[in-house]
């Protein structure tokens, strides 16, 4: 089986980037080809950096949107969790970084898990983006039938979503492009419904023969359960897993639309942007785990 080239977007505030890093880096259906970090200061680029080193990884590039960046951008969960690594300057641009990326391999996926600057500078180079897996986004009850909602989105048509408004011109951007030639959002509305709960991580310490980088994965979650016995969103976990088996979420073809600050969908037969609106547990898990292969 031919691994998937991907790479992946990411932030360092949310702790579910990180930890999809983790399992992306050694993940046996793929091959990661890079990641590229919001905004990507120096503290951010220090703390990827130290992650894919850990799981053998140096020769991956690390790309930043703005490496001049003032703040840290890291949450103390990494810093709990990972301790301070040393603060690095990235290997460029996050846009010239996929940029090469996708010169090389113009089959790479592109995975998001933070607002969406780094891919709409890429597109300004003139590149063609086959396929991108974004996480972010809302179906409301016109798109997700009743059966597929979960009750606090009962109702709703409309939603904001925390990337998606993180640069709204970006998003805006990204969602008409023609150069991208097919999006698949991984909502709000199904992945609040994904909860890395004490349940879910007995199923993930059952795991045998677990690869590097999800066994990192879940020494973060041991961190992270430790003081959030509740458990955590696993917003990107479910976008990643989601671009290695697509037949993990059920999808609609709409068309995104942005009102009073909020996003919604409407059902579309042309459009070439798809939207979840119900996930597979058990598959989820699986390929999360590596267990799964690519299902074509």
């Amino acid at each position: 089986m031919t691994p998937i080239n991907i790479a992946f977007d990411m932030e360092t505030s949310d702790p579910d980037d990180v930890l999809t890093l983790c399992m992306l880096a050694t993940h046996p259906a793929v091959t990661l080809r890079a990641a590229t970090i919001t905004p990507g200061s120096r503290a951010q680029v220090g703390l990827v950096r130290h992650v894919l080193d850990r799981l053998g990884k140096r020769d991956t590039p690390v790309g930043s949107r703005r490496p001049d960046h003032p703040k840290e951008c890291v949450s103390q969960f990494h810093y709990d969790w990972l301790g301070r690594p040393t603060p690095m300057s990235p290997d460029g641009l996050g846009s010239c970084v996929l940029q090469d990326v996708l010169h090389s391999h113009p089959d790479t996926v592109i995975v998001t898990g933070a607002s969406l600057g780094n891919i709409s500078a890429l597109l300004a180079t003139g590149v063609t983006i086959r396929s991108m897996f974004i996480q972010g986004g809302f179906a409301g009850d016109s798109v997700v039938p009743e059966e597929f909602r979960l009750e606090k989105f009962k109702g709703k048509e409309t939603c904001a979503t925390f990337n998606l408004n993180g640069d709204v011109p970006a998003a805006l951007d990204i969602l008409s492009n023609a150069r991208v030639l097919e999006r698949h959002l991984i909502s709000k509305n199904v992945c609040h419904g994904v909860i890395y709960d004490s349940s879910m991580h007995e199923r993930m310490m059952d795991v045998a023969d677990p690869n590097p980088g999800f066994e990192m994965m879940r020494e973060g979650m041991v961190k992270y359960l430790a003081k959030h016995p509740a458990g955590k969103a696993f917003h990107d976990p479910l976008a990643a897993c989601t671009a290695i088996d697509p037949g993990i979420c059920r999808f609609a073809r709409v068309d995104l639309y942005r009102e009073r600050g909020e996003w919604g969908s409407r059902l579309s037969t042309a459009s070439s942007t798809h939207i979840s609106i119900q996930y597979d547990r058990e598959r989820f898990e699986r390929t999360l785990s590596g267990q799964l292969p690519v299902v074509p």
